[in-house]
C-alpha cells in the first residue's frame, strides 16, 4: 500500500494510497478504509489496546492531513501510515517471541 513502487534516481517510494490519495475525497477514504481493515486484522490477532490506539492514530493523521489538497499528496508519500501499522502488529510479536524465548531457555 505504500511502498510498492520506486521513483527511479531517488530512493522515494510510494504505492497505492499515494496515488489513492489524488482523487479528491474517495481516495482518502478509501486509505483510510484500508487501514482500519489492518487495525481490525490487529484486533483479531490480539494487539493490545494502547497500540490499537496508536494505529488508529496513525490512520486519523493519515486521512486528516492527507485529505489536504496538494500539501497532503505529499505527505501521504512521507507518512505512510498503513507501514507503521504493519510494523506496529509485528513488533508486538517479536517481543512476545522474545520474551516467550527467555521463559524456556
Amino acid at each position: 500500500m505504500d511502498t510498492a513502487i520506486r521513483i527511479p534516481g531517488t530512493g522515494i517510494r510510494l504505492g497505492v494510497d499515494s496515488i489513492l490519495g489524488l482523487i479528491p475525497v474517495l481516495g482518502d477514504a478509501s486509505g483510510a478504509l484500508i487501514g482500519l481493515a489492518i487495525v481490525n486484522e490487529a484486533r483479531k490477532l490480539g494487539v493490545p489496546k494502547h497500540k490499537m490506539a496508536r494505529m488508529l492514530v496513525n490512520v486519523g493523521v493519515d486521512t486528516a492531513l492527507g485529505s489536504i489538497p496538494l500539501l497532503g499528496d505529499v505527505f501521504d508519500i512521507y507518512f505512510k501510515s498503513h507501514r507503521r501499522n504493519v510494523q506496529l502488529i509485528l513488533d508486538h510479536f517479536e517481543a512476545d517471541d522474545e520474551s516467550a524465548d527467555r521463559r524456556y531457555n
